[in-house]
């Protein structure tokens, strides 16, 4: 866990008040930075101690084999690997010749605070040297939202108490040793050695290096430029090597005096063009940043934050862990996708190496609805890079003998890289998430160009997959068999319900994309035959139901197993996947994560409000949660079926998954689908929000430990305002044309300057219900935070 005592709560910032080297790891990931196309994690400006060094490039990354004891036909044969890139984050302070390492000498103030109105990495502290001389070192960190390409530092260095030499080593370091090694398979496989040096530079205030990947075969650049301002006598030069490019700054400070470093780094990678023009790219982008200043860039960055929050702002009255909580994660979930500009968006952003950087089903489901609400234009470029895998999605279909396209599991570059295929390849239900987003993102932008251009085909190809994977029994019915849902604790399945409702909104979607744009359509050989037949299928989609228990099966046959013996089961055996071999798990009832709840959450409209409650109690029962993506399912439906304290308990889970380190693996990244499933918790959960049939719907309540809930959501070109106190709901069109919307099933129409109000629903007890022993959220008490 990650020590209260050292982060404050506050609204607009996490500030750690002094340094703690036993969770150092969490910290670089708590502290990262990121504009989706340049990751640096929280590292220390002079690079050690560390825990994970980390430097990113989204889309670059290094092939590894996958071995199998057994291999099998259609088993991939390769995996990827984020590479950890060229470090340019590394300024080392010497201090009269004594390294600045704060494992030796006193620390006597350690300060880091990542602002979330600035958008920048605050770091102060104060330290004498074993041979006791005093020095202040502040720093600012930025990665550039506006300026793509470009990160940066500002350093300074102040004597306190007499005078001292100081020597300033600016640096560019590939190719770091990442000594860092888990037998837990989540985490990144190590690969040594991963870049071989092109080119070095080194003059002036400049500095270049220039590697490629080994086996992907990926060349990057990264370039620095300094801007200097020291003492009279401050001298500096420049020297290079394969993997290191240094400049170094000598200085003579008197009390009070101050060395100040402005540290310009560009960054840029290509699997097509040559040295001389990624070179280019990186000197054209730091020229650029140079033009700008480092105030400039300071100042951009605050204008691109203050529009974001003017539209995307979440204000939480009654818990202030809460509120900073959500304000931190849409940052980091900004982060992760304000400039990927058609890359993937990792389960971890670019905040660390955890799943080796791989991006899935958790992008489309958890992340993207956040960004499609708050900056949707993210989610249109991100969406654009799943069609720009198409190639390689029909390829891997028509190896498993399949029609359309069949989207990986885990992927960085579009292949699968997933070697274990019943939670892998099994899991068809990616291709039904990513259509999901689709019809998202098409219904609350408006976007018809992007419907045309991009939504068309990715529907039509994930349609056919499905066509294809099902079948009509000899009543008519249409099975979807063998595959694997959400849960990860069952395993090749048939008719999974979240995995057949949501193929069967994608057979409709598909249809209808292709009625409203024949042209496209019939581009891609789609006739009206095809269509029909989707229609067909998606109306006679099997949905399994126990009758004698009144509720919906997560798949055919489960409610027929044998629940897992989960009073026998010790709490430090959680997450049983690390402790129980996945033959007994598949067999039995027990689930992972949320799965049929998922289905009531996304396809709420196939189940009626009794179904919700029965279905919700029963699997309350069997969810351990052993996944970072469960709470903020079981937030969402508890919320709508009336648990609101079990759902704000749920919420609090989620929102405090990577702060207070509950997975205990932080150190590895973020978990990007949580954080954003404290938004998810917050507007869909208890705000209400659904998007059904075009229109935006809201039932929205309130826990009684919070007094006001408060959100600004995006909808075709408009900008809403909602708050939700114990008097009611307003509505606030801040911006655009007049919006008709249902708030509990009353229809409203909404104009600017024209408020609307309505009641919230009026509580009813309810049974609560039971969780496995050991697994309920931790209450979150009255007044905590």
């Amino acid at each position: 866990m990650i020590s209260q005592t050292t982060f404050t709560v506050e609204p607009w910032a996490l500030r750690e008040t002094a340094l703690r080297l036993a969770v150092l790891p969490q910290s670089e990931s708590l502290f990262a930075l990121s504009n989706g196309h340049i990751g640096w994690r929280g590292n220390l400006d002079e690079g050690e101690p560390s825990g994970l060094p980390g430097s990113y490039l989204n889309g670059v990354y290094e092939l590894h084999p996958l071995p199998y004891a057994e291999a099998g036909y259609g088993y991939p044969e390769s995996g990827q690997t984020l590479v950890n890139v060229t470090n340019g984050k590394i300024i080392r302070l010497l201090v009269d010749d004594e390294p600045f390492d704060l494992r030796y000498g006193r620390l006597h103030a350690h300060e880091r605070v990542l602002d979330l109105r600035a958008g920048v990495l605050r770091r102060s502290c104060e330290w004498t040297s074993p041979a006791g001389r005093t020095v202040r070192v502040r720093s600012t960190r930025l990665v550039s939202f506006t300026e793509r390409s470009i990160a940066g530092v500002c350093y300074e260095v102040e004597a306190v108490d007499a005078e001292v030499r100081v020597v300033v080593q600016s640096e560019l370091v590939a190719d770091e040793h990442v000594a860092y090694q888990s037998d837990d398979p989540r985490v990144a496989a190590a690969l040594d050695n991963s870049l071989t040096p092109e080119e070095s530079l080194a003059t002036g205030l400049r500095l270049a290096l220039a590697h490629t990947t080994v086996r992907s075969g990926l060349r990057i650049a990264a370039a620095a430029d300094h801007v200097l301002d020291g003492p009279k006598g401050t001298t500096h030069s420049a020297e290079t090597g394969p993997d290191v490019a240094r400049l170094t700054v000598t200085s003579v400070l008197r009390p009070g005096e101050r060395l100040r470093l402005e540290k310009f780094v560009a960054y840029g990678w290509s699997a097509e063009r040559s040295l001389s023009a990624v070179r280019d790219q990186v000197a054209a982008a730091l020229a650029g940043a140079r033009s700008t200043g480092w105030q400039g860039l300071i100042d951009q960055q605050r204008a691109y934050l203050d529009d974001f929050w003017d539209r995307a702002d979440v204000e939480v009255d009654g818990d202030a862990e809460i509120q900073q909580a959500v304000r931190f994660a849409l940052f980091h979930v900004l982060q992760a996708g304000a400039r990927a500009e058609e890359r993937a968006l990792g389960a971890k952003g670019l905040t660390g190496s955890g799943y080796d950087g791989h991006t899935f089903w958790d992008t489309e489901t958890f992340v993207l609805p956040v960004l499609t609400f708050t900056m949707p234009e993210a989610v249109v470029q991100a969406l654009r890079w799943r069609q720009a895998m198409l190639p390689a999605a029909r390829a891997r279909a028509q190896q498993l003998g399949l029609r359309g396209a069949t989207f990986p599991w885990r992927t960085i570059n579009g292949e699968e890289a997933s070697g274990y295929w019943p939670a892998g390849t099994a899991a068809f239900h990616v291709n039904a998430d990513i259509a999901n987003a689709v019809v998202r993102c098409v219904t609350a932008t408006g976007d018809t160009a992007f419907e045309r251009e991009t939504a068309v085909e990715l529907l039509v190809e994930t349609a056919r997959l499905w066509r294809s994977l099902g079948h009509h029994d000899h009543a008519g019915a249409f099975h979807i068999d063998g595959v694997t849902g959400p849960d990860e604790y069952s395993a090749i399945a048939d008719d999974n319900v979240y995995t057949n409702l949501m193929a069967q909104a994608n057979l409709r979607a598909a249809a209808d994309a292709a009625e409203r744009h024949p042209e496209q359509a019939a581009a891609l050989g789609v006739d009206e035959e095809e269509t029909a037949d989707w229609r067909d299928a998606a109306e006679a989609v099997s949905l399994p139901y126990n009758h004698d228990l009144g509720v919906h099966e997560q798949a055919a046959g489960f409610t027929g197993h044998r629940v897992w013996d989960f009073e026998h089961t010790d709490p430090d055996q959680y997450p049983l996947l690390l402790h129980f071999p996945y033959f007994d798990l598949y067999r039995k009832q027990v689930v992972k994560q949320a799965d049929l709840v998922l289905a009531m959450y996304l396809c709420g409209h196939a189940f009626d409000a009794e179904q919700k409650a029965r279905n919700f109690a029963y699997y309350e029962a069997l969810t351990v949660r052993d996944s970072s993506l469960s709470a903020q399912c079981q937030a969402v439906i508890a919320a709508e079926v009336g648990h609101l304290d079990l759902a704000y308990d749920y919420l609090g889970e989620a929102a405090l998954m990577d702060l207070d380190n509950l997975e205990h693996n932080t150190r590895d990244g973020l978990h990007l689908a949580a954080l954003a499933g404290t938004w998810i918790g917050l507007v869909i959960g208890f705000g209400g929000l659904r998007l059904h049939d075009a229109r935006l719907s809201f039932t929205p309540r309130l826990p009684q430990r919070l007094t006001r809930i408060a959100f600004r959501i995006q909808f075709q070109g408009r900008r809403l305002r909602v708050e939700i106190t114990p008097a009611g709901a307003v509505y606030t069109l801040a911006e655009g044309a007049p919006l008709q919307l249902r708030h509990c099933g009353e229809e409203l129409t909404l104009s600017q300057g024209e408020p609307q109000t309505g009641e919230l629903p009026k509580p009813t007890a309810l049974v609560e219900p039971t969780q496995p022993r050991g697994r309920r959220p931790v209450a979150r008490r009255p007044g905590q935070g």
